[in-house]
């Protein structure tokens, strides 16, 4: 055995004789507990970068530490292929983003591999290819007949020079990202699942949930339960206009009412008077992303109305303005400055009134200095509302709501923030959406037998729309209904479709006669599942929402995808989050090349606990190398020396030999208590301590104890680093000659007998301060403590002359002499 490290000769080793045996390939039945360990799926971008190593790393000593519970483990790997970017690189490269996609794939794919995860690649699967796609059509058809699937108009970014429409991220300060031309606003037919049919139960649900609290909330206020009231303002010459509030009792303090753009109100209004019809046109939003929205100024336009208080019967003006969406509740608000910041920066910029109608308890100042220079959004006590002064919040809201409800201009309602999900892009590189058009018949779900819908690969795409408008090869086809001849729907899915429910196909990607089987229903739900936060709300959202949508087609029975998640912190550099942008990346496969993967995966696990940020650092890296090094080349002295040692004699330890004993099993005993906890960088600390302890002990020139203790410390420390550093704790088990491969090796056992120390230290105070230590053997008894604590002689001198009287022991701790 050649005392120097080389990690390129016994990585390829190791990886071999995993790719031989078959190792991580995961059996759907059989002896121990299934247990389902999936690490978010990448986009094929070209190369991995260090937070794709970080998060994989991760997933993957998770799931090898969970094998060597004697647990069946699942996990896979695949490619999450469709989508925009894919489309852009081919523009740039000017060919198919089918090459560029499957390209990618090779190269990742290798470059994963050579990290050694325990992947079970035989279920690989890759969103792109159509036997993954065909069966989310298939859902598709189902959702359609049952309603849960529909079309309708909703607002784009349309680029007019493109001719496309274009994501959110692709319009940068209102200009499309390729043309640079003004985005417009358009509305065209989307389709849309009606996942707020779900909203309460995706709300209920996430209490069981063993996820951070952060992404729990940021799921909650996504969905956005709220409690409140539906009123209605009579407008003359319009009719009842309704609004929405959770803050009923504010309605005395309603001083104007504002409509979006699109509200018929506002269209009514414009179709009389040409100067308001292109006032209101211009209010129309240019964008669709939530961000640019709040973010633009407040502007408005006054449609000369009058809304009618329903309580005091005071006129109030009705004005058209940009910051409400006709998506959003009723497309109308009750406007209340005195205590809303956005009612009340349009009111001060448009001069209207602003009133005062909650004051916090105990408040006798000027109501109006409250509102002065911001509304005073919080809750309190109602002032300036007639028979409801003094009441607290939750008081108004019953008695004005009692009252508008007799009164028969309002009621008690549940709203969600939540919206149905569009689930239709007017790209190409997507899945195509099942449908076909028939002027007879109407949407018409494409039937089984002609499943899966098969995106053309050999595409040529240029950014002016989708190539699939200009293919009547594509869209020419029958009506299934009649037979007329009839248009195939050229809209894609939103890629977020195919990664909502990748984790069940892993479970039986060779299937080809239905979605799903019975594996599915046996891995389901995920045990473990690692992911960026970034992907707290939609990604996490739509896969819970289609674990139900599954469940309810009777293709699963689980209710939830993930039982557990673990959301990695990100990768940074010099304090920045590592980005080609920044010009702060380093590239995993220089590294991988230079070092080792056992080096990068060391040095990620260490650096950080997994759910913190982790600073890159160069010398962190080659310290973890050094560390890989000087294990080696300990086994290999260790293995010489052994060649001519005696038989090993565990009960020929000396004291030395059994400290470090103990000290090697009190680190595996903290060691698998932060496994469990996930914090994998304390584990690495503890394999770092055994090899000290091993590496301090003298070397006998003959003695049994010192090889029963090494070779017990060698393949306990094998074993508490091999899932963060599989390929030197293989290669080194092999070499020692223990029994079997390590991949199928139990995880150590902490021996309480090694725990048991011959002397301890104990606290010595006198009269409550310390004043020294003393050691005494493990069983001693309190004379002898007390004996040994009053001959210290530190203790001795500050106990003096003055007569002892009292000596407390507490065992195992400390003796209090008081004098």
């Amino acid at each position: 055995m050649n005392r120097q490290y080389d990690a390129a000769t016994v990585e390829a080793q190791v990886q071999a004789w995993w790719q031989e045996h078959h190792a991580f390939a995961a059996a759907d039945d059989g002896p121990g507990e299934k247990f389902y360990c999936l690490s978010m799926f990448p986009y094929p971008s070209g190369a991995l970068h260090m937070g794709h190593v970080r998060n994989y790393t991760i997933g993957d000593v998770l799931a090898r530490f969970q094998m060597m519970q004697g647990r069946r483990v699942l996990q896979p790997m695949g490619w999450d292929a469709f989508g925009m970017p894919a489309e852009n690189a081919a523009i740039q490269r000017g060919i198919a983003p089918s090459r560029w996609t499957y390209d990618n794939i090779a190269h990742m794919r290798a470059q994963l591999q050579r990290l050694g995860f325990a992947y079970d690649w035989r279920r690989e699967i890759a969103t792109c290819r159509p036997e993954y796609y065909r069966w989310e059509q298939w859902l598709f058809t189902r959702l359609l007949k049952k309603g849960l699937a529909y079309r309708r108009l909703a607002a784009v970014n349309w680029d007019p020079v493109d001719q496309t429409v274009l994501a959110n991220e692709q319009v940068i300060d209102g200009r499309g990202w390729r043309s640079g031309a003004l985005v417009e606003r358009r509305e065209i037919p989307q389709w849309f699942l009606r996942i707020t049919a779900y909203a309460d139960e995706l709300l209920a649900e996430l209490d069981g949930l063993d996820w951070p609290e952060p992404v729990k909330t940021m799921q909650r206020n996504w969905i956005g339960r709220s409690v409140g009231m539906e009123l209605s303002f009579e407008v003359p010459g319009y009719g009842p206009l309704k609004v929405f509030t959770t803050r009923p009792d504010t309605l005395y303090g309603a001083t104007y009412m504002a409509v979006a753009a699109e509200h018929p109100l506002a269209q009514q209004v414009a179709a009389g008077t040409p100067a308001l019809a292109d006032a209101i046109e211009a209010l129309k939003p240019r964008e669709t992303s939530e961000a640019a929205l709040q973010t633009q100024d407040k502007l408005g336009v006054d449609t000369g109305l009058r809304a009618v208080h329903p309580l005091t019967g005071e006129p109030m003006p009705v004005w058209v303005a940009n910051f409400v969406l006709m998506d959003y509740g009723e497309g109308a608000i009750m406007a209340v400055p005195g205590h809303d910041q956005r009612d009340w920066e349009f009111a001060r910029q448009y001069r209207l009134p602003i009133r005062p109608v909650v004051a916090p308890a105990g408040f006798d100042g000027d109501p109006e200095s409250l509102v002065e220079h911001a509304a005073f959004t919080d809750k309190g006590l109602l002032i300036n509302s007639g028979p409801h002064d003094g009441l607290e919040f939750q008081a108004a809201f019953d008695a004005i709501a009692d009252l508008a409800q007799a009164r028969g201009i309002g009621a008690r309602r549940v709203q969600y923030r939540l919206r149905d999900w569009g689930v239709s892009r007017q790209r190409y590189w997507g899945c195509p959406i099942p449908v076909i058009h028939c002027e007879a018949c109407g949407p018409v779900p494409v039937p089984d037998a002609q499943l899966p819908v098969r995106l053309p690969e050999d595409v040529t795409v240029d950014g002016s729309g989708s190539p699939l408008t200009r293919m009547p090869e594509f869209y020419e086809t029958t009506c299934p209904d009649c037979g007329r001849a009839a248009r195939r729907e050229t809209d894609t899915f939103d890629t977020f479709f195919e990664s909502s429910w990748y984790f069940a196909r892993f479970a039986c990607p060779d299937l080809d006669t239905a979605m799903l089987d019975r594996r599915a229903d046996h891995w389901l739900p995920v045990d473990q599942y690692v992911g960026g936060i970034e992907h707290a709300i939609l990604h996490l959202l739509y896969a819970r929402f289609f674990t139900k949508l599954m469940r309810d087609e009777g293709l699963i029975s689980a209710s939830e995808p993930f039982t557990r998640l673990l959301t990695q912190g990100m990768v940074l550099k010099d304090g920045a989050k590592m980005s080609k942008s920044k010009g702060n990346t380093v590239d995993p496969q220089a590294l991988i090349d230079r070092y080792g993967a056992d080096t990068a995966r060391l040095f990620i696990i260490f650096a950080s606990s997994p759910d913190q940020a982790l600073e890159w650092s160069d010398e962190g890296v080659a310290g973890a190398n050094r560390f890989l090094k000087r294990l080696w080349a300990f086994a290999a002295d260790f293995r010489a020396w052994r060649e001519t040692a005696p038989a090993a004699d565990a009960q020929a330890l000396d004291d030395a030999q059994r400290a470090a004993r103990r000290e090697i099993h009190t680190c595996l005993q903290q060691a698998s208590h932060d496994f469990r906890k996930n914090q994998f960088n304390t584990v690495v600390s503890a394999g770092m301590k055994m090899l000290n302890e091993l590496s301090r002990l003298p070397v006998p020139q003959a003695g049994g104890g010192y090889l029963a203790l090494v070779e017990e410390g060698l393949s306990i420390l094998l074993r508490l680093l091999s899932p963060i550093v599989p390929h030197i704790t293989h290669g080194l088990w092999d070499e020692l000659g223990f029994e079997g491969p390590l991949l199928r090796a139990p995880w150590p056992v902490v021996d309480p007998a090694a725990l048991q120390a011959d002397e301890i230290t104990l606290a010595v105070q006198v009269s409550g301060k310390l004043r020294g230590t003393v050691r005494v053997p493990a069983g001693a008894d309190q004379d002898a403590v007390r004996a040994a604590a009053l001959a210290e002689p530190n203790v001795q001198r500050f106990v003096g002359e003055a007569p002892v009287r009292k000596v407390i022991v507490v065992p195992g701790k400390l003796v209090n002499i008081v004098v």
